[in-house]
């Protein structure tokens, strides 16, 4: 679960920032994309096979 504390001095729109900033970092929205839909066996070995070729590149670098 993401929370943010606003301060007391601090505006709502950057409390808002860190918010989606820290969203993103957890994955909650590619989550929910994914989750979205019904994935066939197919597709998730396709996309678990694609990840790990990403994995490896960024490893190699």
């Amino acid at each position: 679960m993401t929370q943010v504390t606003v301060g007391e001095k601090e505006g709502i729109e950057s409390a808002l920032r860190r918010f989606r900033r820290q969203v993103s970092r957890a994955g909650i929205f590619a989550d929910m994309k994914r989750l979205r839909h019904f994935e066939t066996p197919i597709e998730k070995k396709k996309r678990k096979a694609i990840a790990r070729r990403r994995k490896k590149r960024f490893r190699s670098q």
